[in-house]
């Protein structure tokens, strides 16, 4: 069930808190359909998988509809998530995860694809692979702008600035700000895009596999991050309470 969206930045990783705990169940539900009717090809067991499909697909637009949000708000913090591990930011590219892996699931876990899909999918990779290219130019510019030593001094610097000096210097953020929006902006419409294509071209019962395939990576992703993280953190207070101990 897809439910209503009321979210601001402080209130987004509540909301990530509860959106994977709806995945897991989806997991549950893509797992459960996978193995009650792994060799079943009747009518009754193609309509359970478009229905429970278009759950899933209707839970990944609530995700990138409140996400949208917060770009809005900040997007200098979905480009650098509080919300996510340090192991799980390090998979990001332009706020989330790369189209193109959508399409290295399907070929470990869709084995039974028939020529004719094999051909819409390597098209589809081709077309996705063009963007993400183009998306990935732009992205670097991007960040040579905000990395550049002007920049820094202009940030450096805001504090002081008055009147006309700091009017510019704000408008000179805003455009760098309404830049990278259109850049995450852009990079999620091509995850979604290529999420709805492929589910397209694959027949419902293997559109379950990729989809389980999808919650399983993102999943196991998030577990080992956060165990990692809090390993860190228990190893840290350990070594700083050494260090202030007196001798």
């Amino acid at each position: 069930m897809v439910h209503p969206i009321n979210i601001d930045v402080p209130s987004f990783e509540a909301f990530l808190e509860r959106w994977l705990i709806h995945q897991e169940r989806y997991l549950r539900d893509l797992l459960g359909l996978m193995e009650r009717n792994s060799r079943s090809e009747d009518e009754e067991y193609e309509v359970r998988c478009k229905g429970l499909i278009e759950q899933v697909m209707g839970h990944y637009k609530q995700y990138f509809e409140a996400k949208a949000r917060v770009v809005e708000e900040n997007v200098f913090l979905v480009l650098v998530p509080t919300w996510f591990s340090s192991f799980e930011r390090a998979y990001l590219w332009i706020g989330g995860f790369r189209p193109g892996l959508l399409f290295r699931l399907v070929k470990n876990n869709v084995l039974d694809l028939t020529e004719e899909q094999s051909l819409r999918i390597n098209r589809l990779m081709e077309e996705i692979k063009e963007e993400e290219k183009e998306l990935t130019h732009e992205f670097d510019r991007a960040q040579e702008v905000v990395a550049s030593p002007p920049m820094v001094e202009l940030v450096r610097r805001l504090g002081r600035l008055r009147n006309g000096a700091e009017r510019n210097m704000e408008s000179a953020l805003d455009r760098l700000k309404l830049s990278l929006e259109t850049l995450v902006e852009c990079a999620d419409f091509l995850r979604m895009k290529t999420g709805i294509m492929l589910v397209e071209i694959l027949k419902p019962a293997q559109a379950v596999r990729l989809l389980a395939a999808v919650a399983q990576l993102q999943l196991r992703l998030r577990r080992w991050g956060m165990q990692r993280d809090g390993l860190n953190r228990m190893h840290n207070a350990i070594f700083s309470d050494i260090e202030t101990r007196p001798v």
